[in-house]
């Protein structure tokens, strides 16, 4: 995730980007008058016309490119606004969550669990959905590689409470990923799906109880 001041510095250099951008237009839109202005009387306009057609050609070539900065720059900040916007709706939702793991009684105001399961299994796979939602916000923002998402599903899908989750959240993730137009949401699917399949093939997962040692 960005950090908070990096949405205002990348804001300010979008405006520096477009600013000089315009200005460098500008600069050969006005450069024939700025040489006729400075022209001894004697000059061959003839020729100087011979060799303006030859820059308008050029001039042509350098708006172009001007142009085109100017629309990567604006597409550049479009994408920074729908990734800032994006971040907002996850916060305030892993908000809500953790509003349902510190108070118990609000589980009941999500949706009930597919399977019937004790309030603290239905806040374990809560959690669990944190942290695969963390991981798919990573991946989809390019800070997390396909092959380290692998190697971490593989871990992950080792645990009881993380196949649960996927077995009764896998369903809904898939339909998400399936309506949406972002190709990295259903790449992170269909790899989670690849490893919670693998995993399931090598064996039974390890119990929830068994992850620590009683004594300590």
């Amino acid at each position: 995730m960005s950090e908070p001041w990096g949405r205002p510095f990348q804001k300010s250099r979008t405006i520096v980007v477009a600013f000089c951008v315009l200005s460098a237009l500008g600069l050969i839109l006005e450069t024939p008058f700025i040489l006729k202005m400075l022209a001894p009387d004697d000059l061959d306009w003839a020729q100087l016309s011979n060799v303006s057609q030859t820059y308008g050609a050029l001039s042509v070539l350098f708006s172009a490119a001007a142009l085109a900065g100017v629309v990567v720059s604006l597409w550049y900040q479009a994408r920074q606004t729908q990734v800032a916007q994006e971040a907002a709706r996850r916060d305030a939702h892993r908000e809500l969550i953790v509003l349902a793991l510190d108070d118990p009684s609000l589980l009941a105001c999500w949706e009930p669990p597919q399977t019937p399961m004790t309030a603290i299994r239905r806040k374990q796979i809560l959690f669990t959905n944190l942290i695969v939602s963390n991981w798919e916000s990573d991946f989809r923002l390019g800070n997390l590689g396909a092959a380290a998402l692998r190697d971490m599903f593989d871990g992950h899908f080792g645990g009881e409470i993380a196949r649960e989750h996927w077995v009764t959240g896998g369903p809904g993730w898939r339909v998400s990923a399936e309506l949406s137009v972002d190709p990295r949401r259903r790449e992170f699917v269909k790899i989670a799906g690849e490893c919670y399949a693998r995993a399931v093939a090598g064996g039974s997962p390890v119990a929830a109880t068994e992850y620590f040692d009683p004594a300590s």
